[in-house]
C-alpha cells in the first residue's frame, strides 16, 4: 500500500516478495508489467499521463500537491483473503487504478468481522471510504451504527433481487456463496450428510472451524445452526460437536491453512473450494458435503462510509465492482459466485454444489437477537 506524505513509501505486505526475479528488456512497459516494487514508477506515469499539462506537472513537483507524491484517491478496508497474492484483490484493484487513473490505497486488517469493527471504531473519522467484503451475518451489526452512505448504481438492475437484501442501498452485492464442510476424501471415506453428522465420534478432534465473533463464516455457521435448530436447542447442538473441534481459529485463512496441511480432515469453507484445488492443482481429491438440511448463504457486499473524504471516487468504485472487469475475476480468485454472470463459470465449478435448499433467517431476528446469541454461545464454548 502507499502512505501519504513528502514521498511515497512502499510498505510490502508478506504477500509480496520484493526480491522477485527481474530482467529489464530496454521496453518502457516492463515498468508497468514489473510487480509490487515498480508500483511506485507505475503510478508516477499513470499521473503524468492523466494530467498531460506540463505548467502542472512542474508546479505539483515543486510545490508538493498530493496527487503526485501519493495521496491516495481512495482507500478501502477490505479482509485479508481477498487482498492475498492468490485473492482477487492484486488483478481488480489494479484494473480499477488503471481505469480510473489513480492511486487506490487498500488496508486489510484481517477477517471481515477485523475490517467492520475498524470501520465502525473511526465511524466520527473515517480513515477509509470504502469497505469491501462484509456479508448478511454482518449487515444488521454495520446498520445499527450507520456507518453507510446510500448509493445504488445503475449496475444494480442486472443482480438477482433475492441478492439485494438492502432495499435502502447502503450496501451493494458482489459475489455470493455457500458454507460448507470441505473434507479430504482420502481421509474420510463416509462424507457426513448433516450438520448432526459432524457430531460422531469418528470425527473427534478432526474439524477446525472459525469464530463466529469475528470471523464471516464463523458467524454464518452460528447462523446456520440457528436456523436449523432452533433458539431453544442450537447450544446443545454445539455442545454435542464441541469434542470433533480441534480448535477454533481467528479467521478463515488460519483455519483453511490447517486443513490444508493435513492437521485436520474437515474444515468450515464454502462449497466452492473445492473448485479451486481442481483449477490449480488437477485434483478432485477436497469435496464440499452436501448436507439434507441444506446451507446458509453468504452474500458479500461493499459500502461507502458516511462523511469519507472520496465519495465520488467511491461511488465510481461500486460501478466498477458491477463491471465485468470485476465480476468475471471473481470465480477464479475469491471463489465464489459473481452477482452478474457476464461469462459461464469455469469448467472447475462443477465439483462446486449448488445446494438445492439454503436456509437462512429472518433479518428482523438477526437484528433483535445476534450480540445475545454470540454472547450465549461464548459462555456455552468456555464451559
Amino acid at each position: 500500500m502507499f502512505l501519504p506524505g513528502a514521498l511515497l513509501v512502499l510498505q510490502l505486505s508478506p504477500r509480496f516478495s520484493p526480491f522477485e526475479s527481474y530482467q529489464h528488456t530496454g521496453d518502457l512497459n516492463d515498468v508497468f508489467r514489473f510487480p509490487e516494487c515498480n508500483k511506485l514508477i507505475r503510478r508516477l506515469f499513470m499521473k503524468i499521463k492523466a494530467l498531460q499539462r506540463p505548467g502542472i506537472l512542474l508546479g505539483m513537483i515543486l510545490f508538493g500537491s498530493s496527487p503526485l507524491l501519493g495521496q491516495p484517491d481512495l482507500t478501502l478496508y477490505t479482509y485479508d483473503s481477498f487482498n492475498s497474492e492468490w485473492g482477487p484483490g492484486p488483478v481488480v484493484f489494479k484494473r480499477f487504478e488503471e481505469k480510473c487513473q489513480c492511486i487506490l490505497k487498500v488496508v486489510a486488517p484481517g477477517d471481515s468481522g477485523s475490517m467492520l469493527n475498524r470501520a465502525i471504531l473511526e465511524k466520527n473519522n473515517p480513515r477509509a471510504d470504502l469497505v469491501l467484503g462484509i456479508n448478511n451475518s454482518e449487515l444488521d451489526k454495520s446498520f445499527r451504527y450507520g456507518i453507510w452512505e446510500s448509493y445504488r448504481s445503475s449496475m444494480m438492475d442486472r443482480v438477482p433481487q433475492e441478492l439485494q437484501m438492502d432495499p435502502k442501498n447502503r450496501v451493494t452485492p458482489f459475489d455470493y456463496g455457500y458454507i460448507a464442510f470441505v473434507y479430504d476424501s482420502e481421509r474420510v471415506k463416509s462424507p457426513p450428510q448433516s450438520l448432526e453428522d459432524l457430531t460422531a465420534s469418528r470425527f473427534r478432534k478432526k474439524i477446525v472451524i472459525e469464530n463466529p465473533k469475528i470471523s464471516s463464516p464463523g458467524l454464518s455457521m452460528l447462523h446456520w445452526t440457528i436456523s436449523v435448530y432452533g433458539e431453544d436447542k442450537y447450544l446443545d447442538y454445539w455442545n454435542r460437536l464441541k469434542p470433533s473441534l480441534l480448535t477454533i481459529t481467528d479467521g478463515w485463512s488460519a483455519a483453511y491453512g490447517m486443513f490444508t496441511k493435513g492437521e485436520v480432515p474437515l474444515v468450515l469453507s464454502y462449497v466452492t473450494s473445492p473448485a479451486y484445488h481442481l483449477e490449480y492443482e488437477k485434483t478432485e481429491r477436497y469435496r464440499a458435503a452436501v448436507f439434507q438440511e441444506g446451507h446458509y448463504q453468504q452474500v458479500e457486499f461493499a459500502g461507502i462510509l458516511k462523511d469519507s473524504q472520496n465519495q465520488e471516487r467511491a461511488r465510481e468504485f461500486i460501478d466498477f465492482m458491477l463491471s465485468k472487469d470485476f465480476q468475471d475475476a471473481i470465480p477464479l480468485t475469491n471463489w465464489m459466485f459473481p452477482v452478474i454472470n457476464y461469462q459461464p463459470l469455469p469448467d472447475s465449478f462443477r465439483i462446486a454444489p449448488k445446494p438445492g435448499r439454503a436456509t437462512e433467517l429472518d433479518p428482523s431476528l438477526v437484528r433483535e437477537k445476534n450480540s445475545q446469541w454470540l454472547k450465549d454461545w461464548t459462555r456455552s464454548m468456555s464451559r
